[in-house]
């Protein structure tokens, strides 16, 4: 079977014997954190250095999902590689795939998924228990490019489906900050235009409880643009978070 190897990784990888999923899969690497059992199979993370370059890689067996499309289940990577695919096609700043395959064998279903690490780069969910204390230039240029980052998702027609702090990485710049996305696999078309835009922005609204209303008030307007209605999207992103809180 073939596998995706970024233009820009093959030739480290081959250097280092490591451009085949053979040679992934049979890697000696210490897992980053325990491994996901929640679908059946297993699914691991490992932080794999290559010289001056840093990768994670991600191995899983029969941690499938089950689609239409894919009745009897397919490797969730293989869903979350896809959408990285998408990603870049869109424009949209996200994490970036350097190698891709799956093996199927008898009762087995193996997938290996390598991308870049983003050192240098920071979780939303790391600046938040310190937010009161940071300068209100840095509050307001960290909302203002969830804001922009939102934006610009929506605008592909993409909806990232678990748009919470953790999955946003933010990079200090001299004007202000950069934001990507992590964890793609339950991305999904925009299908129901308003209500799915606000589907996607209340979880990370709710679970940025420190935020208060001017806060919000900041990252709407950096996503809606000038002359939106800023007062409508806060009572309609407000109504579905007292409605999930109250739950």
């Amino acid at each position: 079977m073939s596998a995706f190897i970024a233009a820009q990784d093959r030739a480290l990888l081959e250097h280092h014997g490591l451009a085949s999923f053979e040679a992934l899969w049979a890697l000696k690497l210490e897992a980053v954190d325990e491994p996901n059992t929640e679908r059946g199979g297993w699914s691991s993370v490992y932080r794999l250095e290559l010289g001056d370059a840093a990768f994670y890689l991600k191995r899983q067996s029969n941690h499938l999902t089950r689609t239409l499309r894919h009745p009897f289940g397919e490797p969730t990577f293989a869903r979350e590689f896809r959408n990285i695919q998408r990603y870049t096609t869109l424009g949209i700043p996200a994490l970036q795939a350097a190698f891709f395959a799956e093996r199927k064998l008898p009762g087995e279903q193996r997938a290996v998924l390598l991308t870049r690490a983003l050192d240098g780069w920071q979780d939303l969910d790391t600046w938040l228990p310190s937010w009161p204390a940071l300068a209100e230039a840095r509050r307001v240029a960290i909302l203002k490019a969830c804001g922009e980052l939102a934006r610009r998702l929506h605008q592909a027609g993409q909806m990232h489906g678990c748009f919470y702090p953790k999955h946003i990485f933010l990079r200090e710049t001299p004007v202000g900050f950069d934001a990507q996305l992590i964890d793609l696999e339950k991305t999904r078309p925009l299908l129901f235009g308003e209500r799915d835009r606000i589907k996607d922005l209340e979880p990370l609204l709710r679970r940025a409880n420190v935020w208060g209303a001017a806060d919000i008030q900041i990252l709407l307007a950096a996503y809606l643009g000038p002359d939106a209605d800023l007062e409508r999207w806060s009572a309609r992103v407000g109504a579905r978070r007292r409605n999930k809180e109250s739950r």
